[in-house]
């Protein structure tokens, strides 16, 4: 028989706000309660668990790797409780509940607003939340259960991930209107080697893309300047520091008064854009057409947008890749 895990809410929101800031002493302010009944409650509800969730230290609180797997799944429970109570207030109400998606930052803005107005038009009552986190953090984030459903361009070869394409994404180059290389249509990755390079962190999806790309063809980005974010190069770019390697959906719209983009060739590297799921796992009903809406609206062109869809690659330029030029590895 197994045992019985005795949790109120109380305990519940405990562990999450400790989570979240890291403090038993922020935590007992913020929910009004005393350090020691704080204490007792996160203590009960680990005794119920049978595992300790939090490490403490004289100075932090960190999670523990069953308080890590635990997180995600507390507050998507407290969420759903909350929509239900929100729900019987609201007699009248037709449909409630929430849809979780986790989208990588350059997603969000090129494939979730025209499904979001769509699907809340007809089902006013449900709440989307987006989580635009990282590749890695998006890909965790479905595998564990915290998103219904991501955009994401890692996870076809995940052993827990069911992985749909929607779009090929290439990497360009971005420069200034007044650099030597703005007039160029294409450039090859071995010209820009003498040119000050602004590229994203190693921990970003986007670079060990490129890093894995340019390997196999025994070439390897030469660069000057390293940010965490997309958006941190392009701000670099605009100030006139430099050139920059980034997906095109990353990218300002054409006619942009500052930054010209101009494709990357020898070889062409791009990321593929998906829908990610969890292997085996049923959505929910509003999920489920939230999704449905997404892919809708993505397949059906905007009559009102001006900015098009990035183009998939032919198979020719896909195949016409040349390793010339760029440094070699030794």
């Amino acid at each position: 028989m197994e045992p019985a895990v005795n949790a109120e809410l109380l305990d519940l929101k405990a562990f999450i706000t400790v989570a979240e800031t890291g403090s038993f002493v922020r935590t007992a302010r913020a929910l009004n309660l005393s350090q020691p009944a704080l204490s007792r409650r996160i203590q009960k509800l680990e005794e119920g668990l049978g595992a300790p969730l939090l490490e403490r230290s004289t100075r932090h609180v960190n999670l523990t790797m069953t308080g890590r797997d635990f997180l995600p799944k507390v507050r998507r429970l407290i969420d759903e409780f909350e929509t239900s109570v929100l729900a019987i207030h609201d007699i009248g109400a037709r449909s409630s509940g929430l849809v979780s998606v986790a989208a990588v930052p350059t997603a969000v803005f090129y494939f979730l607003p025209r499904a979001i107005g769509r699907f809340a038009e007809a089902y006013p009552r449900i709440r989307i939340r987006i989580l635009d986190i990282g590749a890695n953090e998006g890909l965790e984030a479905v595998a564990r259960g915290e998103a219904d459903f991501g955009i994401n361009f890692i996870g076809a070869s995940h052993a827990e991930i069911e992985f749909e394409k929607l779009v090929e994404d290439p990497f360009v180059l971005a420069c200034r209107h007044d650099h030597p290389l703005a007039s160029r249509k294409q450039v090859s990755w071995s010209e820009i080697v003498s040119h000050r390079v602004i590229t994203v962190g190693r921990n970003s999806g986007n670079r060990a893309l490129i890093d894995n790309a340019l390997a196999r063809h025994g070439l390897q980005l030469n660069w000057s300047y390293e940010v965490a974010h997309l958006s941190g190069s392009l701000g670099l770019v605009e100030a006139g520091l430099g050139i920059a390697v980034l997906p095109r959906l990353a990218t300002p719209a054409a006619g942009h008064p500052i930054i010209h983009t101009i494709r990357l060739t020898e070889p062409e590297v791009s990321r593929t854009i998906g829908i990610v799921r969890r292997r085996g796992a049923t959505l929910s009903p509003h999920a489920g057409q939230f999704l449905k809406m997404l892919l809708e609206a993505w397949r059906s062109p905007s009559p009102t947008s001006g900015q098009g869809k990035p183009r998939p690659r032919s198979a020719e330029a896909s195949s016409n890749a040349a390793s010339t030029g760029l440094k070699r590895k030794r």
